[in-house]
């Protein structure tokens, strides 16, 4: 059953400490868990629900290579946990407020997903480099939304999601880029993912700064609607909050491993 709860609880407030999933019953230090109801729940479980809420039950030929690519693409990147598909499910919970054929959504899946592929062209010094990016390395890193187009621009299945991979760094007053596009110039899944990826990274910890929570996101997410953000957008935000929550209280549960 998907998993669809007003309950949340903030990774920094004390939580039973157990590691095994109660819905697939893996005990892995290596994975994230959120608590709901009180109970663990895996990253991947949780991730499983969000596809299921937005009608993604069958299974797609393509499905597992897209999520592998992904996956290789976080390794590289050295993301916290499943960062590409953790975005990817939860713009689609956005998604489903503006699209309900089953195609399209998963569409909007697979662009999210592969949003950062163009940066397989991106030397690690730059990639991973833990300080600021001179011109030069900034100039090469914002080739990455049109060198993943061109990846992908060519293959039937994943050229609507190319789309999304090219205009992802666009903003919605237009000071984003590879183009500068602005408002509806800019493909409606790419600017749910724009809230989405900022909702990520201002919550999970990075190597120059540790997380904020929930709250303070959501304030600074508001304040950039019409500038950064499609208000749109940040409207199926706010009303998608308490599922956004649980998204964001996923942490690596510390201790011995405990069963329940």
């Amino acid at each position: 059953m998907p998993i669809r709860t007003d309950e949340s609880h903030d990774r920094r407030a004390d939580a039973p400490v157990a590691h095994q999933c109660t819905h697939c019953g893996h005990q892995m230090h290596d994975r994230q868990y959120t608590m709901i109801s009180g109970l663990p729940v895996c990253e991947h479980c949780l991730l499983a629900s969000r596809k299921q809420l937005a009608g993604l039950t069958k299974a797609h030929p393509y499905e597992d290579f897209v999520e592998s690519l992904a996956l290789a693409l976080d390794l590289r990147e050295q993301e916290t946990g499943l960062h590409s598909k953790r975005v990817a499910s939860h713009t689609l919970i956005l998604a489903q407020h503006f699209y309900r054929k089953t195609h399209e959504l998963r569409e909007v899946y697979w662009g999210s997903l592969l949003h950062d592929v163009g940066k397989i062209g991106v030397p690690d010094a730059i990639l991973l480099k833990p300080g600021r990016l001179t011109d030069d390395e900034w100039a090469i890193m914002r080739q990455h939304p049109e060198n993943g187009f061109h990846l992908l621009e060519k293959l039937p299945y994943l050229s609507f999601a190319a789309k999304v991979v090219l205009c992802h760094e666009e903003r919605f007053d237009g000071s984003g880029y590879p183009a500068g596009l602005k408002g509806q110039e800019i493909p409606l899944p790419a600017r749910l993912f724009a809230v989405i990826d900022t909702l990520d990274a201002m919550t999970f910890d990075r190597p120059y700064r540790k997380a904020l929570s929930f709250d303070a996101a959501k304030v600074e997410i508001m304040r950039m609607a019409g500038s950064q953000f499609d208000p749109q957008a940040v409207d199926a935000f706010v009303r998608e909050e308490a599922i956004l929550r649980e998204m964001t209280a996923l942490d690596y549960l510390a201790g011995p491993l405990q069963r329940l």
